[in-house]
């Protein structure tokens, strides 16, 4: 029941990043296309006014990031927007799923082991079958399996825990995925750049326009760096948190065996749980 509760708050929580990011995506192309109507207006404004360098004066820290904005491009702050929200999302819902709570909760080894200690094997079953934590599966398959012997049971357990742990490597590898990306759309960023840059040499005769020029290179460095400072993140969380998931995976496997060791000794017959 808390697993499918978890599963659901992270359902509502992933639809609300999804707002969270097109809100941002609206925000970044609305201050996208605010430059041109400030250059304009300057433009307009009348230069033998003495009051004309205020405004200047006033908006000269926003010109920074409107030069950040038109450097990358409209294309690459929808990708750079696109990636990032998609990193958060992932290390949110790997977060929440790699937690002792969610894959070897302390109330599932208290109460299995009580029922255990009580001889009740349906109501051990029952409850590893009921809790749909990895321990959960686990003994629970270990428990179906105690019936053709101990090294059956264990065997048994050992496939569920491989299973489990392919899972969660496989939802940690697109943090890795987003880190191996990132920084190729920047270096694809840097190529675009440059080839416009060589575009305004090739084509501007003797004395190319330094501004377009700027332009070009503006983008290759620009993208370079935002696809550098959303990689280096990713593969640094990746890695934190597959370490944490290969330590809570042993931690189970060592918890289970730990709980199921007492059948070793025991006849099977007499430790069977029925099937569900």
């Amino acid at each position: 029941m808390g697993f499918a509760v978890a599963r659901r708050n992270r359902t509502h929580l992933f639809w609300v990043l999804v707002l969270v990011a097109v809100g941002i995506g609206f925000v970044a192309t609305s201050v996208h296309t605010s430059p041109v109507h400030a250059q304009d207006a300057q433009a307009q404004a009348p230069e033998g006014n003495g009051g004309g360098d205020a405004p200047a004066a006033s908006g000269g820290q926003k010109n920074a990031l409107f030069w950040l904005f038109e450097s990358l491009g409209l294309l690459y702050i929808v990708l750079f927007l696109l990636l990032s929200f998609i990193f958060v999302a992932l290390v949110i819902m790997n977060l929440l799923t790699a937690r002792r709570e969610s894959m070897c909760p302390v109330h599932l080894i208290q109460g299995f082991e009580a029922c255990l200690n009580e001889q009740k094997y349906q109501e051990a079953y029952e409850l590893a079958k009921a809790d749909e934590s990895v321990l959960g599966n686990v003994l629970s398959a270990g428990l179906a399996k105690l019936s053709s012997g101990y090294e059956q049971a264990v065997e048994a357990m050992q496939e569920v825990g491989e299973e489990e742990n392919m899972k969660l490597e496989h939802r940690l590898s697109y943090i890795n995925l987003v880190a191996q990306i990132a920084p190729m759309v920047g270096l694809f960023g840097t190529v675009h750049g440059m080839i416009d840059s060589f575009y305004v040499i090739a084509n501007g005769g003797g004395t190319p326009d330094p501004n377009k020029l700027a332009d070009g290179i503006s983008k290759a460095l620009v993208t370079t760096l935002i696809g550098l400072m959303i990689a280096i993140p990713a593969m640094a969380v990746f890695r934190i948190l597959f370490n944490r998931v290969q330590r809570l995976v042993l931690e189970i496997g060592i918890t289970s065996e730990g709980l199921m060791s007492r059948f070793q000794t025991t006849s099977p017959k007499a430790a069977t749980a029925p099937k569900a």
